[in-house]
């Protein structure tokens, strides 16, 4: 690992075992914690925190046990502020937003955005090319498919029992969101759906049940309204 005073920024902290690719450039009080591996041509800006330990509470239905360090694809760029837990994977090309937040235990694909102070809770999977905008909150243990497109400030679940009851351990699930759906502006998605393939969601709904593949759905509760329009699906652009 040889960097220069210009790529290193200032008060830079790196921990035990950092693996750093060629071609990164730091910012301005840095953390970088034990174990983490940092790909070719990462840009890390001011106040960005890599390899973060979980803290839970006692409650928490985030799974406990050892974590591998965090690992950056190339080309990643994280935003002012942002901070990326211990035991996550970003693929190739990825880019986090001023403020935001992945949990440990995730899996972001090649070019995944992550928009301005939104939130990827533990254990949650997202493919190649999907585009979360900002303000949004992603809960824990989702999947979220290729080429997906999530608006700002959609909000999604994963307890039916808001924290009461043991059982809800075994039951809580994030939605499961499949290739190509779109999502609208300050959606809400209850826990255990499934958004089906090419899937468009209306701003402002509040989605209770499945969404049936190449479906418009509005309203609360969401309804079916029409089929997505031929020139609007993926195999079409």
């Amino acid at each position: 690992m040889t960097l220069t005073p210009a790529e290193l920024g200032h008060h830079l902290l790196l921990g035990e075992n950092v693996r750093i690719g060629a071609d990164v450039t730091f910012g301005a009080n840095v953390v970088v914690y034990d174990d983490t591996v940092i790909g070719d041509g990462c840009f890390i800006q001011d106040n960005v925190v890599l390899g973060k330990v979980p803290s839970l509470s006692p409650t928490s239905t985030a799974r406990r046990g050892e974590l591998p360090g965090l690992v950056l694809g190339a080309g990643c760029v994280v935003s002012t502020g942002a901070v990326i837990y211990r035991g996550t994977t970003l693929g190739a090309g990825c880019i986090l937003g001023d403020y935001a937040g992945v949990r440990e235990r995730c899996r972001l694909g090649d070019q995944v955005v992550v928009g301005r102070s939104s939130v990827v809770e533990n254990d949650t999977t997202i493919g190649e090319g999907t585009k979360i905008q900002t303000n949004v909150y992603i809960t824990a243990y989702m999947t979220i498919e290729d080429r997906c497109f999530i608006a700002p400030c959609v909000q999604t679940t994963n307890d039916n029992f808001m924290g009461r009851t043991e059982k809800r351990h075994q039951l809580i699930k994030g939605a499961t969101i499949r290739r190509g759906a779109r999502i609208g502006g300050g959606v809400v998605l209850c826990p255990g759906i499934e958004i089906g393939a090419e899937a468009f969601i209306a701003a402002g709904a509040v989605v209770t049940k499945d969404a049936p593949a190449g479906k418009v759905l509005l309203g609360v509760p969401a309804r079916v309204v029409r089929d997505v329009y031929e020139d609007e699906l993926l195999e079409n652009q």
